[in-house]
């Protein structure tokens, strides 16, 4: 379980984020929406631990991330919207760099590079430099390390951003391969009616704060996704 409780980011008086709270349950898909500039990637960083936060707690599986912030990153992976990689490095050489930062075991980064590769059609590209590849493709090598050392929540911002329609679709069905083993998959995403086809909860912000949050059935009603949003956003 992700538990956010009451947590307020600034940056010198602005409050980015605003005394924020909610949960995402193991076994869900959870979707984080808003126009840019919302909050949304402030949040999502320092989910996972690159900013930190004036207020509130952060608990990933019941620890803290301030308190035990390896501990909590040993159970995630973050994919951001633009994946900054070592370009000089060829593609497995990196994936391989993230799992051993991880200490993956030899036979589950093996199955997964393979399974991961395969999948996102770049098994023969893992030799060749990062820096010869387009945004898409170094998005799927950023996937692939992220996957490969079998994280317990994967976290995203703007996972579809530059994919093809065949990975958008493999991203899909990854995620919902992963939450049938009880993993949580949290993500950031423009694309509403993606999120509305693929979440089981969602939250909504707006200028750092939390306009609603709740199961996709109860936020949307009988209305589409997009339409909630348009009109929470006035």
């Amino acid at each position: 379980m992700i538990e956010i409780k009451n947590v307020t980011k600034k940056y010198g008086d602005k409050k980015a984020i605003n005394n924020i709270s909610f949960n995402v349950n193991d076994g869900e898909i959870f979707a984080f929406i808003g126009h840019n500039g919302a909050g949304k990637t402030t949040l999502i960083k320092s989910i996972v631990g690159i900013h930190d936060f004036e207020e509130g707690e952060i608990l990933i599986n019941g620890k803290s991330i301030k308190k035990e912030p390896i501990a909590c990153k040993k159970e995630m992976a973050f994919v951001p919207d633009n994946p900054e990689l070592y370009e000089q490095m060829k593609a497995i050489d990196f994936i391989c760099f993230i799992c051993d930062m991880y200490e993956t075991p030899h036979d589950i980064r093996e199955k997964n590079i393979k399974k991961y590769a395969k999948m996102f059609e770049i098994e023969d590209k893992l030799n060749e430099p990062i820096e010869s590849f387009s945004h898409g493709m170094k998005q799927k090598v950023a996937l692939v390390s992220a996957l490969s050392h079998d994280p317990k929540v994967l976290i995203m911002d703007e996972p579809f951003v530059g994919l093809d329609p065949k990975a958008v679709f493999d991203v899909k069905e990854i995620m919902n391969e992963m939450i049938k083993e009880g993993k949580i998959i949290f993500f950031s995403t423009h694309i509403l009616d993606v999120a509305e086809k693929l979440c089981s909860k969602v939250a909504i912000i707006k200028k750092g704060k939390l306009l609603k949050v709740g199961s996709m059935s109860e936020i949307k009603g009988d209305q589409s996704l997009e339409t909630v949003f348009m009109d929470l956003e006035g």
